[in-house]
């Protein structure tokens, strides 16, 4: 993003918006006003299935921006909630596209935004579709590793803000499964876990093992 866009997204970022831990920020159906930039905190997505279920469709930490889904028609297509204390930029979109009418480096940030998006999906779909349970969880760690690095966290240690159920809901498998490829990773002395807390033992072979690549871009999940 160019520093005219960033001066200008800056003076759209002046209403901020704390949410609570289990808070939502908006729901399925709701308006689409704004695209809510994480500040600090961790937020989750999810689809409401038929029988009452709900799919988890994404996990968002600081720095990533949610609320693309209310695009298409004018209303949210998932509902995104909290999963701790959490601290929003709300920006307006009407604004957000005006501004991208006039300045062709707005028009150029909100397209790669609106890019990332897309390959993110078509990320998940891969890994949907063609990995095995192990290698799901391999991969979504990996993602996780590198966005907590380039926020200037550690690549091999962090703490899991979702529960196990969340992310088996998010790999599309069951939760014995997750907790069956966790106890794989202990025993092969590639992770250590304590609860929600994970250090990746073997970051390297890790990596080689679980990091997906698309179009030669980063795993951006």
């Amino acid at each position: 993003m160019n520093g005219f866009a960033r001066a200008q997204l800056g003076n759209m970022n002046r209403e901020r918006r704390k949410v609570a831990t289990g808070e939502t920020v908006y729901g399925e159906g709701d308006p689409f006003q704004y695209l809510h930039a994480i500040r600090s905190g961790t937020l989750k997505s999810s689809l409401a299935l038929p029988g009452g279920r709900k799919q988890v469709s994404g996990f968002h930490i600081a720095g990533e921006v949610v609320g693309f889904d209310g695009m298409a028609d004018g209303r949210h297509a998932s509902a995104t909630v909290a999963l701790e204390d959490s601290e929003l930029c709300l920006i307006p979109f009407s604004h957000l596209a005006a501004l991208a009418v006039r300045h062709r480096g707005m028009q150029h940030s909100v397209s790669r935004l609106l890019g990332r998006e897309i390959l993110r999906r078509q990320l998940l779909m891969v890994i949907l579709g063609t990995m095995s349970a192990q290698e799901r969880l391999g991969a979504f760690l990996c993602h996780l590793s590198k966005q907590y690095s380039v926020r200037g966290y550690s690549m091999r240690e962090f703490h899991l803000r979702m529960s196990r159920a969340e992310v088996a809901s998010y790999l599309g498998v069951e939760l014995e499964t997750v907790c069956r490829a966790f106890a794989t990773f202990r025993r092969q002395r590639l992770l250590e876990v304590k609860r929600r807390h994970i250090r990746i033992i073997d970051l390297e072979n890790f990596r080689h093992r679980f990091e997906v690549r698309l179009y030669r871009g980063e795993c951006d999940l």
